[in-house]
Protein backbone atom coordinates (compact mmCIF):
# COMPACT_ATOMS: atom_id res chain seq x y z
CA UNK A 1 0.00 0.00 0.00
CA UNK A 2 1.27 3.49 -0.86
CA UNK A 3 1.53 5.88 2.06
CA UNK A 4 -0.54 9.05 1.53
CA UNK A 5 1.53 12.08 0.57
CA UNK A 6 1.01 15.01 2.92
CA UNK A 7 1.05 18.50 1.41
CA UNK A 8 1.97 21.21 3.89
CA UNK A 9 4.07 24.29 4.59
CA UNK A 10 5.54 25.55 7.85
CA UNK A 11 4.55 29.05 6.70
CA UNK A 12 1.04 28.36 7.99
CA UNK A 13 2.44 28.19 11.52
CA UNK A 14 3.28 31.89 11.36
CA UNK A 15 -0.04 33.62 12.07
CA UNK A 16 -2.74 33.46 14.70
CA UNK A 17 -4.36 35.10 17.72
CA UNK A 18 -3.95 34.07 21.34
CA UNK A 19 -6.94 31.99 22.43
CA UNK A 20 -8.36 31.43 18.93
CA UNK A 21 -9.19 27.72 18.46
CA UNK A 22 -7.92 27.73 14.86
CA UNK A 23 -4.31 28.04 16.03
CA UNK A 24 -0.85 27.35 14.57
CA UNK A 25 -0.39 24.44 16.99
CA UNK A 26 -3.05 22.43 15.15
CA UNK A 27 -0.81 21.96 12.12
CA UNK A 28 2.54 22.32 13.88
CA UNK A 29 1.90 19.51 16.37
CA UNK A 30 0.28 17.33 13.72
CA UNK A 31 3.32 17.82 11.47
CA UNK A 32 5.71 16.81 14.26
CA UNK A 33 3.64 13.74 15.15
CA UNK A 34 3.38 12.58 11.54
CA UNK A 35 7.07 13.31 10.89
CA UNK A 36 8.02 11.09 13.85
CA UNK A 37 6.11 8.27 12.17
CA UNK A 38 7.92 8.56 8.88
CA UNK A 39 5.24 10.27 6.82
CA UNK A 40 6.09 11.71 3.42
CA UNK A 41 5.71 15.50 3.02
CA UNK A 42 5.35 17.63 -0.10
CA UNK A 43 5.82 21.43 0.04
CA UNK A 44 2.69 23.44 -0.70
CA UNK A 45 2.58 26.19 -3.31
CA UNK A 46 0.11 29.04 -3.62
CA UNK A 47 -3.06 28.57 -5.64
CA UNK A 48 -3.18 30.77 -8.73
CA UNK A 49 -5.65 33.66 -8.58
CA UNK A 50 -7.47 32.46 -11.74
CA UNK A 51 -8.26 29.19 -9.98
CA UNK A 52 -9.58 31.05 -6.92
CA UNK A 53 -11.81 33.15 -9.18
CA UNK A 54 -13.40 29.96 -10.51
CA UNK A 55 -15.01 29.43 -7.10
CA UNK A 56 -15.16 32.91 -5.53
CA UNK A 57 -16.50 36.29 -6.59
CA UNK A 58 -13.84 38.87 -7.44
CA UNK A 59 -15.26 41.15 -4.74
CA UNK A 60 -14.48 38.61 -2.01
CA UNK A 61 -10.98 38.00 -3.34
CA UNK A 62 -10.29 41.75 -3.29
CA UNK A 63 -11.67 42.07 0.27
CA UNK A 64 -9.34 39.36 1.56
CA UNK A 65 -6.38 40.72 -0.40
CA UNK A 66 -6.93 44.22 1.05
CA UNK A 67 -7.72 42.99 4.57
CA UNK A 68 -11.27 44.35 4.55
CA UNK A 69 -12.66 41.48 6.62
CA UNK A 70 -14.86 42.18 9.62
CA UNK A 71 -15.47 38.89 11.39
CA UNK A 72 -14.25 38.04 14.90
CA UNK A 73 -13.95 34.34 14.02
CA UNK A 74 -12.18 35.07 10.72
CA UNK A 75 -9.71 37.89 11.44
CA UNK A 76 -7.86 40.01 8.91
CA UNK A 77 -4.44 38.68 9.94
CA UNK A 78 -1.42 40.32 8.27
CA UNK A 79 -0.68 38.32 5.13
CA UNK A 80 -3.83 36.24 5.38
CA UNK A 81 -4.41 36.53 1.62
CA UNK A 82 -1.19 34.64 0.90
CA UNK A 83 -1.81 32.15 3.71
CA UNK A 84 -5.25 31.44 2.24
CA UNK A 85 -3.80 31.05 -1.26
CA UNK A 86 -1.21 28.62 0.12
CA UNK A 87 -3.87 26.53 1.86
CA UNK A 88 -5.97 26.39 -1.30
CA UNK A 89 -2.86 25.54 -3.31
CA UNK A 90 -2.12 22.60 -1.01
CA UNK A 91 -5.57 21.16 -1.67
CA UNK A 92 -5.06 21.62 -5.42
CA UNK A 93 -1.69 19.86 -5.12
CA UNK A 94 -3.33 16.97 -3.27
CA UNK A 95 -5.79 16.64 -6.14
CA UNK A 96 -3.02 16.73 -8.75
CA UNK A 97 -0.99 14.05 -6.97
CA UNK A 98 -4.05 11.82 -6.87
CA UNK A 99 -5.33 12.41 -10.40
CA UNK A 100 -1.93 12.50 -12.13
CA UNK A 101 -1.11 9.09 -10.65
CA UNK A 102 -4.24 7.63 -12.20
CA UNK A 103 -5.76 7.39 -8.74
CA UNK A 104 -2.96 5.22 -7.35
CA UNK A 105 -1.63 7.85 -4.94
CA UNK A 106 -3.54 9.22 -1.97
CA UNK A 107 -2.87 12.76 -0.77
CA UNK A 108 -3.78 14.84 2.26
CA UNK A 109 -3.49 18.60 2.66
CA UNK A 110 -2.29 19.41 6.18
CA UNK A 111 -2.81 23.16 6.09
CA UNK A 112 -4.61 26.10 7.60
CA UNK A 113 -6.76 28.13 7.26
CA UNK A 114 -9.59 25.66 6.61
CA UNK A 115 -12.04 26.37 3.81
CA UNK A 116 -15.47 24.74 3.81
CA UNK A 117 -17.37 27.73 5.28
CA UNK A 118 -16.12 30.06 2.55
CA UNK A 119 -18.88 30.58 -0.01
CA UNK A 120 -18.82 32.17 -3.40
CA UNK A 121 -19.15 35.69 -1.96
CA UNK A 122 -18.48 35.26 1.76
CA UNK A 123 -15.71 34.30 4.16
CA UNK A 124 -16.48 33.11 7.69
CA UNK A 125 -16.11 30.37 10.27
CA UNK A 126 -12.27 30.55 10.22
CA UNK A 127 -12.37 30.15 6.39
CA UNK A 128 -11.23 32.60 3.70
CA UNK A 129 -11.03 30.61 0.43
CA UNK A 130 -12.68 27.25 -0.12
CA UNK A 131 -9.74 24.89 -0.51
CA UNK A 132 -11.72 21.80 -1.51
CA UNK A 133 -13.80 23.77 -4.01
CA UNK A 134 -10.68 25.12 -5.69
CA UNK A 135 -9.27 21.59 -5.96
CA UNK A 136 -12.48 20.14 -7.38
CA UNK A 137 -12.87 22.90 -9.97
CA UNK A 138 -9.24 22.43 -11.02
CA UNK A 139 -9.77 18.66 -11.31
CA UNK A 140 -12.16 19.21 -14.21
CA UNK A 141 -9.30 20.60 -16.29
CA UNK A 142 -7.22 17.56 -15.24
CA UNK A 143 -9.64 15.15 -16.90
CA UNK A 144 -12.19 14.47 -14.15
CA UNK A 145 -15.75 14.71 -15.46
CA UNK A 146 -17.67 14.12 -12.21
CA UNK A 147 -16.49 14.56 -8.62
CA UNK A 148 -17.83 13.78 -5.16
CA UNK A 149 -17.18 15.83 -2.04
CA UNK A 150 -17.64 14.16 1.34
CA UNK A 151 -17.58 16.56 4.29
CA UNK A 152 -16.98 14.84 7.64
CA UNK A 153 -16.33 18.01 9.63
CA UNK A 154 -18.64 18.48 12.62
CA UNK A 155 -19.92 21.73 11.11
CA UNK A 156 -21.94 21.87 7.90
CA UNK A 157 -19.89 22.84 4.87
CA UNK A 158 -22.21 25.68 3.92
CA UNK A 159 -19.63 27.38 1.73
CA UNK A 160 -19.00 24.26 -0.34
CA UNK A 161 -22.74 23.76 -0.74
CA UNK A 162 -23.16 27.39 -1.82
CA UNK A 163 -20.49 27.02 -4.50
CA UNK A 164 -21.68 23.71 -5.95
CA UNK A 165 -25.46 23.78 -5.45
CA UNK A 166 -27.04 22.59 -8.70
CA UNK A 167 -23.72 21.73 -10.35
CA UNK A 168 -24.31 18.58 -12.39
CA UNK A 169 -20.62 17.63 -12.22
CA UNK A 170 -20.56 17.48 -8.41
CA UNK A 171 -22.28 15.64 -5.59
CA UNK A 172 -21.84 17.03 -2.09
CA UNK A 173 -22.54 14.98 1.04
CA UNK A 174 -22.12 16.34 4.57
CA UNK A 175 -22.40 14.73 8.01
CA UNK A 176 -22.63 17.40 10.71
CA UNK A 177 -23.92 18.21 14.16
CA UNK A 178 -27.22 20.08 14.52
CA UNK A 179 -27.71 22.46 16.26
CA UNK A 180 -24.31 24.03 15.66
CA UNK A 181 -22.70 26.79 13.62
CA UNK A 182 -23.52 27.78 10.87
CA UNK A 183 -27.08 26.51 11.34
CA UNK A 184 -27.46 25.24 7.76
CA UNK A 185 -27.63 21.76 6.23
CA UNK A 186 -30.90 20.75 7.84
CA UNK A 187 -32.15 18.99 4.72
CA UNK A 188 -30.96 17.81 1.31
CA UNK A 189 -31.44 19.84 -1.84
CA UNK A 190 -30.62 19.09 -5.48
CA UNK A 191 -27.10 17.61 -5.60
CA UNK A 192 -26.36 18.40 -1.94
CA UNK A 193 -27.09 15.57 0.50
CA UNK A 194 -27.12 16.60 4.14
CA UNK A 195 -27.08 14.25 7.11
CA UNK A 196 -27.69 16.28 10.28
CA UNK A 197 -26.82 14.45 13.50
CA UNK A 198 -27.73 15.31 17.11
CA UNK A 199 -25.12 16.13 19.75
CA UNK A 200 -23.44 13.10 21.34
CA UNK A 201 -24.02 10.89 18.31
CA UNK A 202 -22.29 7.54 18.91
CA UNK A 203 -19.70 5.92 16.68
CA UNK A 204 -22.22 3.26 15.65
CA UNK A 205 -24.81 5.81 14.53
CA UNK A 206 -22.19 7.93 12.82
CA UNK A 207 -20.79 5.05 10.79
CA UNK A 208 -24.28 3.92 9.80
CA UNK A 209 -24.99 7.45 8.55
CA UNK A 210 -21.67 7.56 6.72
CA UNK A 211 -22.63 4.34 4.95
CA UNK A 212 -25.80 6.05 3.73
CA UNK A 213 -23.84 9.07 2.53
CA UNK A 214 -21.36 6.88 0.66
CA UNK A 215 -24.27 5.01 -0.92
CA UNK A 216 -25.61 8.28 -2.35
CA UNK A 217 -22.14 9.18 -3.62
CA UNK A 218 -21.72 5.85 -5.39
CA UNK A 219 -25.06 6.24 -7.18
CA UNK A 220 -23.61 9.37 -8.76
CA UNK A 221 -20.69 7.35 -10.19
CA UNK A 222 -18.00 9.99 -9.61
CA UNK A 223 -14.50 9.67 -11.01
CA UNK A 224 -12.85 11.12 -7.90
CA UNK A 225 -13.72 11.56 -4.24
CA UNK A 226 -12.38 14.41 -2.14
CA UNK A 227 -12.86 14.66 1.60
CA UNK A 228 -13.28 17.76 3.73
CA UNK A 229 -11.57 16.09 6.66
CA UNK A 230 -12.63 17.69 9.92
CA UNK A 231 -11.76 16.00 13.20
CA UNK A 232 -14.00 18.04 15.49
CA UNK A 233 -16.43 15.12 15.78
CA UNK A 234 -13.93 13.76 18.31
CA UNK A 235 -15.36 13.40 21.83
CA UNK A 236 -12.82 15.75 23.44
CA UNK A 237 -13.12 18.57 20.92
CA UNK A 238 -13.60 21.83 22.85
CA UNK A 239 -16.13 23.51 20.53
CA UNK A 240 -18.45 20.61 19.54
CA UNK A 241 -20.43 17.88 21.26
CA UNK A 242 -19.95 14.60 19.38
CA UNK A 243 -18.76 11.22 20.69
CA UNK A 244 -16.27 9.73 18.25
CA UNK A 245 -13.06 8.05 19.45
CA UNK A 246 -9.56 8.53 18.02
CA UNK A 247 -9.82 5.06 16.49
CA UNK A 248 -13.08 5.96 14.74
CA UNK A 249 -11.19 7.95 12.12
CA UNK A 250 -9.43 4.88 10.83
CA UNK A 251 -12.84 3.19 10.46
CA UNK A 252 -14.19 6.24 8.64
CA UNK A 253 -11.23 6.25 6.26
CA UNK A 254 -11.54 2.54 5.59
CA UNK A 255 -15.18 3.02 4.63
CA UNK A 256 -14.16 5.81 2.28
CA UNK A 257 -11.40 3.61 0.86
CA UNK A 258 -13.88 0.82 0.18
CA UNK A 259 -15.28 2.93 -2.67
CA UNK A 260 -12.02 2.24 -4.58
CA UNK A 261 -12.30 5.74 -6.03
CA UNK A 262 -9.29 7.99 -6.60
CA UNK A 263 -9.30 10.10 -3.44
CA UNK A 264 -7.65 12.97 -1.66
CA UNK A 265 -8.46 15.02 1.43
CA UNK A 266 -7.89 18.40 3.04
CA UNK A 267 -7.87 19.33 6.71
CA UNK A 268 -10.84 21.36 7.92
CA UNK A 269 -11.58 21.54 11.67
CA UNK A 270 -10.37 19.68 14.73
CA UNK A 271 -9.30 21.60 17.82
CA UNK A 272 -8.37 19.08 20.51
CA UNK A 273 -4.87 18.16 21.67
CA UNK A 274 -5.43 14.72 20.14
CA UNK A 275 -5.79 16.07 16.60
CA UNK A 276 -2.41 14.61 15.49
CA UNK A 277 -3.46 11.08 16.47
CA UNK A 278 -6.88 11.48 14.86
CA UNK A 279 -5.23 12.54 11.57
CA UNK A 280 -2.71 9.70 11.76
CA UNK A 281 -5.48 7.15 12.26
CA UNK A 282 -7.39 8.59 9.31
CA UNK A 283 -4.33 8.39 7.07
CA UNK A 284 -3.77 4.77 8.08
CA UNK A 285 -7.22 3.89 6.78
CA UNK A 286 -7.12 6.15 3.75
Amino acid sequence: MRTPKIITSKKCWNYGTEGHPESPSRVRESYKYLESRGCCFVEAVECGKPDILKVHAERLVKEIESGNIFDNDTPAYPGIYNHALLSAGAAVKAMEICINSGGKDRAFSLMRPPGHHAGRETAGGFCYFNNIAAAVKKSFSAGVSKAAILDIDCHHGNGTQDIFMGDKKVIFASLHQVPLYPGTGLSSEKNCFNFPLPPHTSEKKYLETLENAISEIMKFKPEALCVSAGFDTYKKDPITQMSLEKETYKKIAKMISSTNLPRYAALEGGYSEDLPECIYNFLNGF
